[in-house]
Protein backbone atom coordinates (compact mmCIF):
# COMPACT_ATOMS: atom_id res chain seq x y z
CA UNK A 1 0.00 0.00 0.00
CA UNK A 2 1.68 3.59 -0.96
CA UNK A 3 1.38 5.95 1.84
CA UNK A 4 1.03 9.43 1.04
CA UNK A 5 1.64 12.61 3.97
CA UNK A 6 -1.72 14.69 3.68
CA UNK A 7 -1.29 17.80 2.05
CA UNK A 8 -2.02 21.06 3.84
CA UNK A 9 -5.20 23.02 2.40
CA UNK A 10 -3.28 25.47 0.76
CA UNK A 11 -0.77 23.50 -0.91
CA UNK A 12 -0.87 22.53 -4.71
CA UNK A 13 -1.38 18.71 -4.76
CA UNK A 14 -1.73 18.02 -8.41
CA UNK A 15 -1.07 19.16 -11.96
CA UNK A 16 -3.77 21.13 -14.09
CA UNK A 17 -6.76 19.34 -14.12
CA UNK A 18 -9.31 20.05 -16.68
CA UNK A 19 -13.40 20.16 -15.59
CA UNK A 20 -15.09 19.41 -19.02
CA UNK A 21 -18.43 20.71 -19.55
CA UNK A 22 -22.12 19.34 -20.98
CA UNK A 23 -21.00 18.48 -24.68
CA UNK A 24 -23.84 17.26 -27.25
CA UNK A 25 -23.10 13.81 -26.82
CA UNK A 26 -24.51 13.88 -22.74
CA UNK A 27 -27.63 16.27 -24.37
CA UNK A 28 -28.38 13.51 -26.28
CA UNK A 29 -27.92 10.87 -23.75
CA UNK A 30 -29.99 13.01 -21.03
CA UNK A 31 -32.41 13.78 -23.82
CA UNK A 32 -32.74 10.48 -26.00
CA UNK A 33 -31.21 7.69 -24.38
CA UNK A 34 -32.35 8.18 -20.87
CA UNK A 35 -36.23 8.21 -21.55
CA UNK A 36 -35.88 5.64 -24.05
CA UNK A 37 -34.10 3.63 -20.46
CA UNK A 38 -37.22 4.44 -18.81
CA UNK A 39 -39.51 3.26 -21.45
CA UNK A 40 -38.15 -0.09 -21.61
CA UNK A 41 -37.24 -0.68 -18.09
CA UNK A 42 -39.94 1.52 -15.84
CA UNK A 43 -37.59 2.22 -12.96
CA UNK A 44 -39.68 2.85 -9.84
CA UNK A 45 -38.33 6.39 -8.44
CA UNK A 46 -38.58 6.97 -4.88
CA UNK A 47 -37.44 11.11 -3.29
CA UNK A 48 -36.40 12.51 -6.16
CA UNK A 49 -37.65 15.69 -4.07
CA UNK A 50 -34.73 14.86 -2.40
CA UNK A 51 -31.71 15.80 -4.41
CA UNK A 52 -31.40 19.70 -4.64
CA UNK A 53 -32.18 21.47 -7.59
CA UNK A 54 -28.59 23.47 -7.54
CA UNK A 55 -25.31 23.38 -5.91
CA UNK A 56 -22.70 20.80 -5.15
CA UNK A 57 -24.01 17.66 -4.37
CA UNK A 58 -23.04 14.24 -4.13
CA UNK A 59 -25.19 10.90 -4.47
CA UNK A 60 -23.57 8.20 -2.55
CA UNK A 61 -24.85 4.87 -3.93
CA UNK A 62 -25.05 1.50 -2.83
CA UNK A 63 -22.87 -0.78 -5.91
CA UNK A 64 -24.95 -4.00 -7.47
CA UNK A 65 -24.47 -3.63 -10.91
CA UNK A 66 -22.12 -1.99 -13.96
CA UNK A 67 -25.55 -0.47 -14.93
CA UNK A 68 -25.58 1.83 -11.71
CA UNK A 69 -24.20 4.49 -13.16
CA UNK A 70 -26.41 4.51 -15.38
CA UNK A 71 -29.69 4.01 -13.43
CA UNK A 72 -28.56 7.20 -11.16
CA UNK A 73 -28.16 9.97 -14.10
CA UNK A 74 -31.25 8.60 -15.57
CA UNK A 75 -33.52 8.79 -12.55
CA UNK A 76 -31.92 12.07 -11.10
CA UNK A 77 -33.92 15.14 -11.73
CA UNK A 78 -30.70 16.81 -12.35
CA UNK A 79 -27.70 16.18 -14.61
CA UNK A 80 -25.01 14.13 -12.67
CA UNK A 81 -21.26 13.54 -13.64
CA UNK A 82 -19.16 10.34 -12.59
CA UNK A 83 -15.51 9.58 -13.08
CA UNK A 84 -14.82 6.43 -14.90
CA UNK A 85 -11.58 4.86 -15.94
CA UNK A 86 -9.70 6.39 -19.07
CA UNK A 87 -9.58 3.23 -21.16
CA UNK A 88 -13.08 3.53 -22.03
CA UNK A 89 -12.42 6.78 -23.64
CA UNK A 90 -8.93 6.16 -25.29
CA UNK A 91 -10.08 3.31 -27.53
CA UNK A 92 -9.11 3.82 -31.30
CA UNK A 93 -11.04 3.24 -34.82
CA UNK A 94 -15.08 3.19 -34.69
CA UNK A 95 -15.46 0.83 -31.39
CA UNK A 96 -13.53 3.36 -29.33
CA UNK A 97 -15.31 6.27 -30.63
CA UNK A 98 -18.55 4.38 -29.79
CA UNK A 99 -17.30 3.89 -26.40
CA UNK A 100 -15.79 7.44 -26.06
CA UNK A 101 -19.36 8.96 -27.02
CA UNK A 102 -21.37 6.72 -25.09
CA UNK A 103 -19.86 7.28 -21.33
CA UNK A 104 -19.48 10.91 -22.78
CA UNK A 105 -23.54 10.65 -23.60
CA UNK A 106 -24.36 9.24 -19.55
CA UNK A 107 -22.16 11.80 -17.83
CA UNK A 108 -18.93 10.17 -16.99
CA UNK A 109 -15.25 11.66 -17.62
CA UNK A 110 -12.55 9.93 -18.16
CA UNK A 111 -9.86 9.72 -15.31
CA UNK A 112 -6.46 7.52 -14.61
CA UNK A 113 -6.69 4.76 -12.19
CA UNK A 114 -4.43 3.84 -9.52
CA UNK A 115 -2.93 4.70 -6.02
CA UNK A 116 -0.38 7.59 -5.22
CA UNK A 117 -0.20 10.40 -7.84
CA UNK A 118 -2.97 8.96 -10.29
CA UNK A 119 -5.34 8.81 -6.89
CA UNK A 120 -4.70 12.34 -5.95
CA UNK A 121 -5.51 13.49 -9.42
CA UNK A 122 -9.13 11.39 -9.46
CA UNK A 123 -9.73 12.72 -6.17
CA UNK A 124 -8.64 17.12 -7.49
CA UNK A 125 -11.00 15.87 -10.37
CA UNK A 126 -14.37 15.37 -8.12
CA UNK A 127 -13.11 18.15 -5.98
CA UNK A 128 -13.79 20.48 -8.90
CA UNK A 129 -16.55 18.95 -10.31
CA UNK A 130 -18.26 19.26 -6.69
CA UNK A 131 -16.91 23.37 -6.62
CA UNK A 132 -18.63 23.89 -10.14
CA UNK A 133 -21.90 23.09 -8.87
CA UNK A 134 -22.06 20.00 -10.16
CA UNK A 135 -23.88 16.18 -8.88
CA UNK A 136 -21.35 13.43 -8.61
CA UNK A 137 -22.24 10.14 -8.22
CA UNK A 138 -19.78 7.68 -5.92
CA UNK A 139 -19.43 3.97 -4.75
CA UNK A 140 -18.73 4.31 -0.52
CA UNK A 141 -18.21 0.34 -1.33
CA UNK A 142 -15.90 0.70 -3.87
CA UNK A 143 -16.51 -1.73 -6.04
CA UNK A 144 -19.30 -3.85 -7.36
CA UNK A 145 -21.01 -6.40 -4.40
CA UNK A 146 -20.59 -9.83 -5.90
CA UNK A 147 -22.87 -11.01 -3.66
CA UNK A 148 -25.90 -8.53 -3.31
CA UNK A 149 -24.84 -7.59 -0.30
CA UNK A 150 -24.20 -3.82 1.75
CA UNK A 151 -20.14 -3.44 2.66
CA UNK A 152 -18.36 -1.21 4.72
CA UNK A 153 -18.18 2.12 3.44
CA UNK A 154 -14.72 3.24 2.35
CA UNK A 155 -13.56 7.31 3.59
CA UNK A 156 -13.32 8.77 0.68
CA UNK A 157 -16.20 9.86 0.09
CA UNK A 158 -16.95 11.90 3.26
CA UNK A 159 -13.36 12.73 2.85
CA UNK A 160 -14.75 14.82 -0.46
CA UNK A 161 -17.87 16.23 1.67
CA UNK A 162 -16.30 16.89 4.63
CA UNK A 163 -14.02 18.93 2.67
CA UNK A 164 -15.74 20.55 0.10
CA UNK A 165 -18.68 20.89 2.17
CA UNK A 166 -21.16 19.63 -0.24
CA UNK A 167 -24.09 17.73 1.47
CA UNK A 168 -24.93 14.28 0.60
CA UNK A 169 -27.97 12.12 -0.89
CA UNK A 170 -27.92 8.81 -0.34
CA UNK A 171 -28.87 6.32 -2.86
CA UNK A 172 -30.34 3.07 -2.49
CA UNK A 173 -30.64 0.60 -5.94
CA UNK A 174 -32.87 -2.81 -6.23
CA UNK A 175 -32.77 -5.15 -8.81
CA UNK A 176 -29.78 -3.63 -10.90
CA UNK A 177 -27.68 -7.17 -10.23
CA UNK A 178 -30.62 -8.71 -11.57
CA UNK A 179 -30.47 -6.78 -15.37
CA UNK A 180 -26.95 -7.03 -15.33
CA UNK A 181 -25.15 -9.10 -12.94
CA UNK A 182 -21.63 -8.84 -12.42
CA UNK A 183 -19.91 -10.54 -15.16
CA UNK A 184 -22.44 -9.91 -17.84
CA UNK A 185 -21.82 -8.49 -21.20
CA UNK A 186 -25.42 -7.38 -22.01
CA UNK A 187 -28.60 -5.55 -20.02
CA UNK A 188 -31.90 -8.20 -19.62
CA UNK A 189 -35.53 -6.92 -19.83
CA UNK A 190 -35.93 -8.27 -16.39
CA UNK A 191 -38.95 -6.74 -13.26
CA UNK A 192 -38.08 -3.26 -12.46
CA UNK A 193 -35.47 -1.35 -10.76
CA UNK A 194 -36.02 0.75 -7.85
CA UNK A 195 -34.12 3.96 -7.09
CA UNK A 196 -34.86 5.58 -4.02
CA UNK A 197 -32.96 8.76 -3.29
CA UNK A 198 -32.86 9.55 0.81
CA UNK A 199 -32.65 13.15 2.82
CA UNK A 200 -29.47 14.96 2.44
CA UNK A 201 -27.18 14.88 4.96
CA UNK A 202 -24.65 17.65 5.96
CA UNK A 203 -21.96 15.75 7.53
CA UNK A 204 -20.19 18.80 9.39
CA UNK A 205 -20.70 17.99 12.71
CA UNK A 206 -18.65 15.31 12.66
CA UNK A 207 -15.76 17.60 12.24
CA UNK A 208 -12.72 18.60 9.66
CA UNK A 209 -11.75 16.40 6.24
CA UNK A 210 -8.44 16.06 7.89
CA UNK A 211 -9.68 13.77 11.43
CA UNK A 212 -9.63 10.08 10.28
CA UNK A 213 -12.06 9.28 12.97
CA UNK A 214 -14.49 12.39 11.05
CA UNK A 215 -14.06 10.74 7.95
CA UNK A 216 -14.91 6.90 9.37
CA UNK A 217 -17.91 8.65 11.50
CA UNK A 218 -19.27 10.59 8.61
CA UNK A 219 -18.44 7.44 5.81
CA UNK A 220 -21.06 5.22 8.76
CA UNK A 221 -23.58 8.00 8.65
CA UNK A 222 -23.58 7.65 4.82
CA UNK A 223 -23.64 3.89 4.48
CA UNK A 224 -26.50 3.77 7.32
CA UNK A 225 -28.74 5.78 5.26
CA UNK A 226 -28.16 3.83 1.97
CA UNK A 227 -28.46 0.87 4.25
CA UNK A 228 -31.84 1.57 5.08
CA UNK A 229 -32.95 2.75 1.56
CA UNK A 230 -31.91 -0.50 0.29
CA UNK A 231 -32.69 -3.34 2.49
CA UNK A 232 -29.67 -5.23 2.02
CA UNK A 233 -27.75 -7.63 4.43
CA UNK A 234 -25.02 -5.93 5.52
CA UNK A 235 -21.71 -7.93 5.00
CA UNK A 236 -19.98 -5.91 8.36
CA UNK A 237 -16.30 -6.32 5.83
CA UNK A 238 -14.82 -4.17 3.38
CA UNK A 239 -15.07 -5.23 -0.50
CA UNK A 240 -11.70 -6.51 -0.85
CA UNK A 241 -11.79 -6.42 -4.12
CA UNK A 242 -9.90 -4.10 -6.39
CA UNK A 243 -11.63 -0.43 -6.51
CA UNK A 244 -13.69 0.08 -9.43
CA UNK A 245 -14.32 3.72 -8.62
CA UNK A 246 -10.77 5.91 -9.11
CA UNK A 247 -12.16 8.10 -6.27
CA UNK A 248 -12.12 5.19 -3.78
CA UNK A 249 -8.93 4.86 -4.58
CA UNK A 250 -7.56 7.69 -2.59
CA UNK A 251 -8.10 5.44 0.56
CA UNK A 252 -4.62 4.52 -0.03
CA UNK A 253 -3.44 8.29 0.18
CA UNK A 254 -4.90 9.64 2.84
CA UNK A 255 -3.87 8.75 6.45
CA UNK A 256 -5.13 5.27 7.86
CA UNK A 257 -9.20 5.36 8.34
CA UNK A 258 -10.36 4.31 11.28
CA UNK A 259 -12.40 1.07 11.24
Amino acid sequence: MVTVQQPEPDEQTTGEVSVPGIGLAYVIGRWVIAPLARLFYWPRIEGRGNVPRKGPVILASNHLSFIDSFAIPMASPRPVRFLAKASYFDGKGIKGWFSREFFYAVGAFPVERGAGQAALDALDQQKRMLEAGWATALYPEGTRSIDGRLYKGRTGVAFLALQTGAPVVPVGLIGTNEIMPVGAKFPRLRPRVTVRFGEPLDLSHHGPASSGRARRLATDEIMAAIHALSGQELANAYNEAPAQNPVERIRQVLPHERR
